[in-house]
């Protein structure tokens, strides 16, 4: 495919794609995927290896959420039988942390349902990751708080923190639908309030919320334009007692395509497999390591995840080593840029300034350098994907954090 040969070229030159050709890897067939995967494995290997990082979720705090994201199980007017529990107190919280960094986690994630915290949560979150770093030499902690006032970045930074998660979600069209109580451009500034304080930005996506194709490429490309260094890709997990708990819209297939899309666009980023993983990709997850190298290890916030071992022989089976403390994860280049304050380290020499809608890239000369949308390169127009629900596969988190029961990792 002239489509893929080209999409190659531009990743491992750091060179970005054009919407049409990013829409294009979605509209690929099934008869293509495991063409579309190996193009977007060549990209994920040269700037990743076959490195693996290990990643482990703490919830801080759970369920009694004030927002309406409709996509949450924590949110505003739940019905979905979670559990519910106040602060985890800092011990607490990196007695479960410590579970991950055994499993082999390299980044341990506290996360806080909440619209954003209060100064004295964010004195709490401090301690927290104070004693997790005094206990785990060499982790990385990650907090994810909501929305971020003035001054807080600056505080969780000066505490130990590395990074800070906010997730765009969804497309800037269509954000209004998922969610009433803030708005897209709040958890725009929130992220850059996260990078003008030093910490490694994490922002992603959830797929599978009924959004179109063009949704999707308007999101990443967002994402493109804030620069994270980490994208997390979910898959909206349909859990009953919330609006979406009957979106059954990705099958493993559109799932695999979807984070091609991802590596494509953001060919040097660590792309992390998230939240739905195994609801959505299945027995097909292995293949997701050729195209995300990154993934949660074990449980999720308020849902069951993979048994711990079994990620781990996952990996081992599919060829892949889990990424150690001592080896950094980004390339080079992006590791000396965010170093320096440059917050282009993805876009090369070319980019264009931070913030504006498209690159300053030329699209690469050549056959399939300009697909139109929609239409599949050397190929017949993809057949309707067919999802099927498969509620057996969502479980409510009853173990770990803010139980008496062991973690899963």
């Amino acid at each position: 495919m002239d489509l893929l040969t080209t999409l190659v070229d531009k990743g491992l030159r750091r060179e970005l794609p054009t919407r049409e050709e990013a829409l294009a890897v979605l509209a690929t067939s099934d008869d293509e995927l495991l063409h579309v995967v190996a193009a977007a494995g060549k990209v994920r290997r040269q700037w990743f290896g076959r490195r693996v990082k290990l990643n482990y979720l703490v919830n801080l705090k759970s369920g009694l959420c004030p927002e309406d994201c409709s996509y949450c199980s924590q949110r505003l007017g739940s019905k979905a039988g979670i559990l519910k529990y106040t602060w985890l107190k800092p011990d607490e919280a990196s007695k479960a942390a410590a579970a991950g960094v055994a499993g082999g986690a390299k980044r341990v994630c506290l996360v806080a349902s909440g619209r954003g915290p209060t100064d004295r949560d964010v004195d709490r979150v401090s301690q927290t990751i104070e004693a997790i770093k005094e206990q785990n030499e060499g982790v990385e902690v990650c907090a994810c708080l909501g929305l971020l006032s003035d001054g807080q970045a600056d505080r969780l930074r000066a505490a130990g923190a590395d990074a800070y998660n906010h997730n765009l979600n969804t497309s800037e069209g269509t954000y209004g639908d998922i969610t009433t109580t803030h708005t897209y451009a709040d958890r725009v500034e929130t992220v850059q309030q996260a990078q003008a304080a030093g910490l490694s930005a994490c922002s992603g996506l959830i797929a599978g919320m009924g959004e179109s194709d063009e949704d999707l490429v308007d999101v990443v490309f967002a994402l493109r334009d804030l620069d994270p260094d980490s994208v997390p890709v979910n898959f909206l997990i349909p859990f009953e007692g919330t609006p979406l708990a009957k979106e059954w819209n990705l099958t493993p297939q559109r799932a695999l395509r979807i984070l091609a899309m991802v590596r494509f666009v953001c060919p040097d980023v660590e792309v992390r497999l998230a939240g739905g993983r195994e609801v959505h990709l299945r027995t097909l997850q292995p293949l997701a390591l050729h195209l995300a190298n990154s993934i949660f290890l074990g449980d999720y916030l308020t849902s069951e995840g993979q048994a711990g071992q079994a990620d781990l022989e996952m990996i081992a089976d599919a060829g892949f080593e889990v990424e150690g403390t001592g080896t950094t994860t980004l390339p080079e280049h992006r590791s000396d840029a965010a170093a320096s304050g440059d917050g282009c380290g993805s876009h090369g020499g070319g980019c264009a300034p931070c913030g504006s809608s498209e690159p300053e890239v030329q699209a690469a000369q050549g056959p399939g350098a300009e697909v139109p949308a929609g239409q599949v390169p050397g190929g017949d127009v993809p057949a309707p994907e067919v999802s099927v629900a498969r509620t057996d596969l969502v479980a409510v988190r009853r173990r770990g954090a803010g139980t008496d029961l062991a973690p899963n990792a």
